[in-house]
């Protein structure tokens, strides 16, 4: 097939007008075109108000693709490489099982390769399967009551499922092809295949985990849920058990721990026990709330219901610091995501549909371990608690969230309430001053940076756009430190995996690294 790049067309465009273009780039009669394959779908709003849907494209054609090529001389196509994973195969099933721990995107990922691979694993979960996890969220954001055992963190799917369920990725990897396929194969929608910032959305993302589940049961795999990890057993070295929070004992040789970045209780276990571990760099700060509208006319120049409500991507490098946009939720909602009692916690939420009237995203400050109060391999974790029991205490001590409108914030003055931007965030907000619940180093960094960002998105620093604190688990700030064969460096046979052993930032980046572990364990095997 022909790759061709950079077809550009109008929002209200056709699929005929597509082919019709690349027959153009080509300089061959449309009805030449056999096949016209989406690779890419972006928008280009540089020259707003006139925005483009720009393609990228793989044409199948009548004749000599090669010789087509040359005559049409167009610099933009090229011959379409092929870019193709297969997952590893065990020739015979190892004597003992491996054991996967966590069931988020990392564990899940890991899980499903290991059980196509004929390894029969077996899959140890804290929190509920996705049908009762949605109901304990539910009734969290409605009431105030917290389940710490199910919740926005904890369950089958992990923190993604309650998100926009972002795909992209700063990862170029080949496997990123064949986790996309995967998910679509659960019931998430064909066009993630291409889009440039592909998103599945948390009410499609309940069916696509459940889904995988399925897979991997079908495959010979084993998932348990309600079933927390209290103990690793080693002998001379090595990996022999994992003991349970019923008392069990679970016989096995490689576990891989791909426990999230919530899971601070295992982070505090597997200090005691001497796993090598290092306090990393990590990023806190509040969720921002715009109107959509706001947003959309911003980046386009205009509202127009043909094309998706807009994104954005923003970063300011101040003398110190840094201060960022993160898992921004086009139509999405600020969601309770506390895992602890006496803790509050905020992240971002869209449906599928993003339809939701305000916009919103994380806007983090990053802090190293020179910043963090205290010292050694958890102290940044231990910094991301006092933050959030300040914002508890703030908000009233019945979860919900301390909140400020960015004119007062800039003011340094108390809010009373909210003006044109209402806050989306359940069980409900507190009006008040967030200088007094976060730190210094947090809230003069956003001081400096939400004039400069203004700069380049018009509105970002209105005086009525909601901040909610705090974001505090946009990533681990823990690296469980392990090996060129991935596994621990303390601990053969532990494989630490994904977002909340420090090696990952994201839905798909997770996704990629769970596979890679198993992939590892599956060649010592």
């Amino acid at each position: 097939m022909i790759r061709i790049r950079e077809i550009s067309l109008p929002p209200e465009h056709t699929v005929a007008q597509l082919s019709y273009e690349a027959a153009r780039a080509l300089k061959v009669s449309n009805s030449k075109i056999r096949r016209v394959k989406i690779v890419k779908r972006s928008v280009d709003a540089r020259k707003k108000p006139d925005v483009r849907i720009v393609y990228t494209v793989d044409v199948a054609v009548d004749g000599n693709e090669g010789k087509i090529l040359k005559q049409s001389g167009c610099k933009k196509a090229s011959i379409a490489p092929v870019v193709y994973y297969k997952p590893p195969r065990l020739n015979t099933p190892p004597a003992k099982r491996p054991v996967v721990v966590g069931f988020g995107p990392a564990g899940m990922f890991a899980a499903l390769i290991l059980a196509q691979a004929g390894a029969c694993p077996l899959v140890l979960e804290r929190g509920e399967d996705a049908v009762s996890r949605h109901e304990k969220v539910q009734a969290f954001w409605q009431t105030g009551k917290l389940d710490t055992a199910s919740n926005v963190q904890f369950g089958e799917g992990g923190a993604g499922t309650f998100s926009d369920g972002k795909l992209n990725t700063g990862v170029n990897n080949p496997r990123i092809g064949w986790v996309l396929e995967q998910l679509v194969a659960a019931g998430a929608r064909e066009s993630i295949l291409f889009d440039a910032k592909p998103h599945v959305g948390t009410d499609v993302l309940l069916t696509v985990v459940q889904n995988i589940r399925q897979r991997i049961i079908s495959l010979g795999g084993e998932v348990r849920f309600c079933t927390q990890v209290t103990n690793v057993l080693e002998k001379d070295g090595h990996l022999t058990g994992l003991e349970l929070s019923t008392g069990e004992v679970i016989d096995c040789d490689n576990a891989i721990f791909a426990i999230g970045h919530s899971a601070r209780d295992t982070f505090e276990k597997l200090y005691e026990l001497g796993i090598p571990m290092e306090a990393k760099p990590f990023a806190m700060g509040v969720r921002i709330e715009h109107l959509q509208e706001t947003v959309d006319k911003a980046q386009y120049g205009k509202s127009d219901p043909v094309l998706p409500p807009a994104d954005y991507k923003l970063v300011k490098h101040l003398d110190d610091r840094t201060v960022y946009s993160f898992c921004m939720c086009p139509g999405g909602y600020v969601v309770a995501a506390a895992s602890e009692e006496g803790r509050v916690v905020t992240n971002g939420m869209s449906y599928a549909d993003r339809e939701g009237v305000n916009a919103n995203g994380a806007l983090l400050v990053s802090v190293e371990p020179k910043d963090f109060p205290g010292e050694g391999p958890l102290a940044g974790m231990y910094w991301q608690r006092e933050m959030e029991e300040a914002a508890f205490a703030a908000g009233g001590k019945d979860y919900c969230a301390p909140a400020q409108r960015v004119g007062d914030f800039l003011a340094g003055k108390e809010s009373a309430g909210p003006g044109s931007v209402q806050p989306t965030y359940r069980p409900g907000v507190k009006w008040c001053d967030l200088h007094t619940c976060l730190p210094e180093k947090i809230t003069d960094a956003i001081e400096k940076a939400l004039p400069l960002l203004d700069g380049n998105l018009k509105g970002f620093a209105h005086p009525d756009a909601v901040l909610t604190a705090p974001e505090t688990r946009s990533s681990s700030p823990v690296r469980i430190l392990r090996n060129e064969e991935r596994q621990s460096t303390g601990l053969a046979g532990l494989y630490p995996a994904g977002e909340g052993a420090g090696y990952a930032g994201g839905i798909m980046s997770a996704a990629v690294d769970g596979i890679m572990c198993a992939e590892a364990l599956l060649s010592q095997l």
